[in-house]
């Protein structure tokens, strides 16, 4: 074998640099499996007796403590591959197989490479030359057993971990608020004030019904909640931060707050790049799911209400999502509408009208996805009037009950926080305390170690001071805010719902909120009329009959009482003395604006209104040009006969133009030198007529 050995390595191969390649699968290895990593660097001997100089062998040990399975995430191995394709190798060394490759397609690659490059491979039985057949047969078939090798320890490995799951014995990272007690059985944290924070986040989302809502309500309260990172320089430690969304439902679709055990939640591929990605499987892929395995926050018939909650709240979850939280929206039926033609949930869309917004419940889902008309458009206004209605003739008997309870809850929840607060103050004051006993411990001539601890001491002593400043000042609020305002409002309005339900500072997300605990459904179906099937909770169910919501141009219509007297107008008016004598009147259009003369002239073209004009030349009157040449003179002179009186005219429209009656048998006379022939005519004429008639000369 030395022989052979000695007859691969060619001149060629010395010219070139001599590669060992050192690795190790885990950092455990590292430090414990000592001999493996000595005997690998122990190949620089082979070199150099194979002739390579001690200078001459390159040594990577780069990927010490990392695994073999890919080489994407090698460092040191993608190095190796890059210096023998640029040709700078003329031998690879490596204890087995494995230290180079566990994964067929990086061996096969480098085995490639080399036999492009003409560079040797030795391990620890022998030295190889891609180029040459029978030796890539022996390595390829020495890549698969170790490809195989890797398998097999997976599989037991995989087994061992199975076997502890499906027994629920098997030892994982617990979430914050469980751990491991000396017996390695799961119990609830024993720091109280963990527990509680746990606890008020359970009740605060069953109170509330929305992770949103949670997280709002510890902001609010100035509340924080525990967190223990897995990783970075504050590993395992307690931290006390805000709560976020993301923690919420973290919380929520953790089994293991509902004391059930769980294994294989999540499924981890890799992709074409290397890199990994993890999906989360549903339940029924799960690998274990063993439930009252261990104590719990929550029992798991509220984990399962609780997860049916979120599910509900869901923006996008599907088209059998039929109910959402309440918002501060003024549709009353948000989230609970179904649509009584398909079947599905009704969404709701806002229009503004006056500066007041009005609800539409709209049928759109199953028309998005099949890019089709939408299934009901319905105005919400009057389908939510009738519901309030509805309920405070039907709720009223038991209001006092109703609210009494609310006030109860009230009360609860400010003992809660209050405890929790409390809490937060005895966690500081023990703090300080130990912080207090460490300074009086150190010896007073290490000065360098006192100054630490005592500028520890006056930290903890602040965080001491204002956490109690804090509880004062909340306590003092929420004292005031029950005993003056919410004590009093709801024995003042709890037994009249009427008076709750129609109060104006009654927000309607509170109004929402009453509905939803007395409603399940409301089912809508667009006819001649609308049909609304209002579902309650516990079984009962009401229908009403509505009329449909008239269109937007019938809400803007001129009332027909005011068209009426428009038109008796016209027989004596021109367009703009009606709209000043409508506005004396109190009148307004139907948009609620003062009338003009162009709103009367939309107002008569729009209902066919007979003009002023029209109506004068009913009744035989003559126009200016007629009378000029029924008189024989220009029409100058009839314009000046009109002023002084001696032909009698009608203005017909604003711009002050006239229609003139006959003069029948006795025609006035021209006006010679502007003197009058028939002063006895003229003066009988009455001069208060004669200014009424003046027209545009």
């Amino acid at each position: 074998m030395r022989a052979n050995t000695h007859q691969k390595v060619t001149a060629d191969h010395l010219r070139r640099d001599a590669y060992l390649y050192v690795r190790q699968s885990t950092v455990r290895q590292v430090f414990e499996n000592t001999e493996s990593t000595r005997r690998q660097y122990a190949l620089r001997e082979r070199a150099v007796a194979m002739g390579w100089p001690i200078e001459r062998v390159v040594v990577i040990d780069s990927d010490l403590g990392k695994s073999g399975a890919a080489g994407t995430d090698r460092e040191g191995f993608q190095t190796l591959v890059g210096d023998v394709g640029m040709g700078r190798a003329g031998i690879v060394l490596g204890l087995e197989v494995s230290r180079l490759a566990r994964d067929s397609t990086d061996w096969h690659r480098l085995l490639e490479i080399c036999a492009l490059t003409n560079t040797l491979i030795l391990d620890e039985d022998g030295t190889y030359n891609p180029s040459d057949f029978n030796d890539r047969l022996l390595l390829g078939l020495k890549g698969t057993m170790s490809e195989a090798e890797l398998h097999v320890l997976r599989a037991r490995l995989r087994g061992g971990i199975l076997n502890q799951a499906r027994r629920g014995a098997l030892k994982m990272p617990l979430p914050v608020g469980l751990v491991y007690d000396p017996a390695d059985h799961v119990v609830l944290d024993p720091d109280r004030q963990v527990r509680q924070s746990m606890t008020h986040l359970f009740e605060t989302f069953a109170r509330t019904g929305s992770a949103s809502a949670t997280v709002r309500h510890f902001h609010e309260q100035g509340l924080r909640f525990p967190r223990r990172p897995r990783s970075g320089a504050h590993k395992g430690e307690l931290l006390w931060v805000p709560l976020y969304h993301s923690h919420v439902l973290r919380v929520l679709h953790n089994p293991r707050y509902a004391g059930a055990f769980c294994f294989g939640r999540t499924h981890t591929r890799k992709r074409v790049d290397g890199t990994t990605t993890t999906e989360k499987l549903p339940r029924e892929e799960w690998t274990v799911l063993l439930p009252d395995a261990h104590p719990g926050y929550v029992a798991w018939e509220q984990f399962e209400a609780n997860l049916k909650r979120l599910r509900d709240n869901a923006q996008a979850h599907g088209a059998e999502r039929r109910k959402s939280p309440p918002r501060e929206g003024p549709a009353l039926l948000q989230g609970m509408v179904v649509c009584g033609v398909c079947g599905h949930r009704m969404t709701v869309r806002y229009h503004t009208h006056q500066g007041t917004q009005y609800p539409t419940y709209v049928c759109q889902s199953e028309g998005i996805a099949t890019a089709t008309t939408k299934c009901q458009t319905i105005p919400g206004a009057g389908i939510d009037r009738a519901i309030g209605e509805l309920l405070v003739q039907t709720v009223s008997p038991v209001t006092l009950e109703v609210a009494l309870k609310v006030q109860a809850e009230l009360e609860v929840r400010v003992q809660e926080v209050g405890a929790l607060r409390h809490v937060h103050v005895e966690r500081a004051r023990q703090e300080a305390d130990l912080a207090r006993r460490r300074f009086m411990e150190v010896d007073p001539g290490n000065r360098l170690v006192a100054d630490v601890l005592e500028a520890e001491w006056n930290e903890k002593l602040r965080g001491l001071h204002e956490a109690q400043e804090e509880l004062e000042q909340r306590q003092q609020q929420d004292r005031q805010s029950l005993s003056d305002e919410q004590h009093q409002q709801i024995l003042a309005l709890a037994a009249d719902f009427a008076r709750l339900w129609n109060d104006p500072h009654t927000p309607q997300r509170e109004r929402k909120r009453m509905v939803r605990l007395l409603i399940e459904d409301v089912t809508l179906t667009k006819g001649e009329e609308v049909a609304v099937g209002i579902r309650f909770r516990g079984g009962a169910t009401r229908s009403l009959t509505l009329p449909l919501a008239q269109p937007a141009w019938q809400l803007r219509q001129t009332s027909p009482q005011v068209i009426v007297e428009i038109d008796a107008l016209l027989d004596d008016y021109t367009d703009a003395q009606i709209a000043r004598l409508l506005n004396e009147r109190g009148h307004v259009s139907g948009e609620g604006k003062p009338f003009h003369a162009l709103i009367v002239q939309r107002l008569r073209r729009d209902y066919g209104l007979k003009t002023r004009y029209d109506r004068l030349r009913d009744t035989g009157m003559l126009s200016l040009d007629e009378v000029a040449s029924l008189l024989k003179v220009s029409t100058g002179t009839v314009k000046r006969w009109r002023n002084h009186g001696l032909v009698q005219a009608h203005v017909y429209n604003d711009k002050r133009e006239c229609l003139y009656e006959h003069p029948g048998d006795d025609p006035p006379v021209k006006i010679m030198g502007r003197k009058l022939v028939q002063r006895r005519r003229f003066s009988k004429v009455d001069p208060n007529r004669a200014k009424e008639v003046q027209c545009e000369t």
